[in-house]
């Protein structure tokens, strides 16, 4: 049973690996989705785009304002635990609900290293912490303009077979939402733990780009026809 609603986009007959692409705070499924073609995937390979829909919930940071999350903000500043807490509760709620989806496409015939998680933002920082906590490792994980949620405990809380799943990390330099220094020292730490990080960086705010997308459908490709 799968708890989140969701959209889809198949781009072949019969697919043999999926993606799973989380929106960022306040947007929703349909967010990503005109980006499918933009990737430029081979014809002949058929993948399964799931978006799904994030639960609408009460936002802290935005004055208690309803808006689809993957759990709640109290603040941009997320390097210190001590003095700008996460939630916790709601990340590991969500990783849960997101890990449905894997095991749905399992029971559709795709196998975890046949799977990609995608992240944007909040949606991202949920691709991180599902990905390595995940039972078995995925094909990849492709995280942007994002950061690692509860850092500080990650490195008890990982599944260590995880560490074979590479990681596409992508971040704007000109990030005046979640700061381009918290994408690099997430992936320092990632890398520290024993993770095979590629790092992009573009001349952007808090966005995608053109030359990110072309960079982020040559990965998915590389990842599901190597």
């Amino acid at each position: 049973m799968v708890d989140l609603s969701f959209e889809t986009v198949e781009t072949g007959k019969k697919p043999t690996a999926s993606v799973i692409w989380l929106h960022g705070l306040g947007a929703d499924g349909f967010d990503f989705q005109p980006i499918v073609p933009q990737l430029h995937l081979p014809q002949d390979l058929s993948v399964r785009f799931i978006f799904p829909h994030a639960p609408a919930m009460p936002v802290t940071m935005n004055g208690g304002y309803i808006m689809p999350a993957w759990y709640d903000l109290y603040s941009l500043k997320v390097d210190n635990p001590d003095t700008n807490p996460q939630d916790a509760e709601g990340i590991k709620k969500s990783a849960e609900q997101i890990k449905q989806l894997i095991a749905q496409e399992n029971a559709r015939g795709i196998p975890n290293e046949c799977i990609i998680l995608v992240g944007f933002s909040q949606g991202g920082a949920m691709t991180l912490y599902t990905g390595l906590t995940v039972d078995k490792p995925l094909a990849g994980l492709i995280a942007l303009s994002c950061y690692l949620p509860l850092h500080t405990a990650i490195a008890t809380e990982l599944n260590p077979a995880s560490k074979t799943t590479p990681i596409m990390m992508a971040h704007g330099r000109q990030d005046p939402v979640v700061l381009y220094e918290y994408g690099k020292e997430s992936a320092k730490l990632l890398e520290e733990l024993g993770y095979q990080v590629e790092w992009f960086e573009y001349p952007m705010e808090h966005s995608v780009c053109p030359d990110e997308i072309q960079a982020i459908g040559k990965w998915i490709t590389s990842r599901l026809t190597a």
